[in-house]
């Protein structure tokens, strides 16, 4: 399969990002295709345009990627102020860190371990409708070397790390929706029992939910390769870490601040014949964001049916 990385904010990651996805579902339509794109920061924005990229970005996301991993800078900037005390985190080590997961992601197809996950298995653990793919990610343990010297984490620690809001590397926080799944990727000195207990002291816990349909939700894989740092980086060396992926409704709430700023300049037509100049047609916006506005009517029916129940089941096939 392919691993792409991009940015949707930008002129280059949305429009040239895309146009390279659409080529390879031509030219390879079967392979599966992992993105770990980068979204606008709530807060902090690199461009005015960021909003409309976006929109047309994702629309183009949703029909050629199989997997989208979602991160903004904004969360990556928290997690090493937070965590590493980095005080003004350059890109290096926003990389760093995006670098541990993606390391953590396919350390199974590089070594070996007890449960080795593949990477169509993302998509076929993750991905319970074709449209419902955009990824929380978020890893595990992010501690700097000074404090490395005096704890190791164990495997239930990290594990309930993973599911802290503030670890997540988007700016969402999980405990406003459901899960549907999970998939987490050990590695180190990790053995199955203590993942089963942690996961199992997980699902006690109240303010992890997951979706009444998908009751075991988890995926776990274990890789006997211990994580491995740049030397003299800012992140420690480590015995053992987790990198989780992680399929929740929650992630509508990323969707409808993008709608949102998206909304308040296209009323107004701003900046639009910067876009049809390029050749673009008006039409291709309302068409993004109908599509964008049809995927947040998916999430939130996914979350709300659990609420319903058993009667409204027979009728799902013909949605997607």
């Amino acid at each position: 399969g392919f691993l792409v990385f991009n940015a949707c904010g930008g002129g280059t990651g949305s429009g040239l990002g895309c146009l390279i996805l659409e080529r390879l579902s031509v030219d390879y339509g079967k392979k599966s295709k992992l993105s770990f794109t980068i979204w606008p920061c709530p807060q902090v924005s690199t461009a005015v345009v960021e909003p409309y990229n976006t929109v047309l970005c994702v629309h183009s996301l949703l029909e050629h990627t199989d997997v989208t991993c979602q991160m903004d800078n904004e969360a990556l900037y928290d997690i090493c102020r937070r965590n590493l005390d980095i005080e003004r985190p350059t890109y290096t080590n926003l990389n760093r860190l995006i670098a541990q997961c993606i390391s953590s992601l396919t350390a199974s197809l590089r070594f070996d371990g007890a449960l080795n996950v593949d990477v169509t298995e993302f998509q076929t653990n993750l991905v319970p409708y074709p449209r419902i793919h955009f990824m929380l990610t978020s890893y595990a343990p992010v501690i700097s070397a000074e404090k490395a010297y005096h704890e190791q984490l164990s495997v239930a620690e990290i594990t309930n790390s993973v599911f802290e809001p503030a670890s997540m590397m988007v700016k969402c926080d999980p405990r406003h929706g459901k899960y549907m799944a999970c998939c987490m990727m050990y590695r180190g000195d990790v053995v199955p029992k203590d993942v089963n207990a942690a996961v199992a002291t997980i699902k006690t816990k109240r303010t992890i939910q997951f979706v009444d349909w998908s009751p075991t939700g988890f995926k776990c894989g274990i890789n006997y390769q211990p994580p491995t740092v740049v030397p003299g980086g800012d992140l420690a060396k480590v015995m053992r870490a987790v990198c989780m992926i992680s399929n929740s409704t929650a992630v509508a709430e990323v969707f409808s601040r993008i709608d949102h700023k998206f909304d308040l300049m296209y009323a107004k037509r701003a900046f639009v014949h910067w876009y049809v100049g390029e050749g673009m047609e008006e039409g291709e916006f309302s068409e993004a964001r109908e599509d964008l506005a049809a995927l947040e009517k998916d999430y939130e029916e996914v979350g709300i049916e659990t609420a319903e129940g058993e009667g409204e089941e027979e009728g799902y096939g013909d949605e997607f």
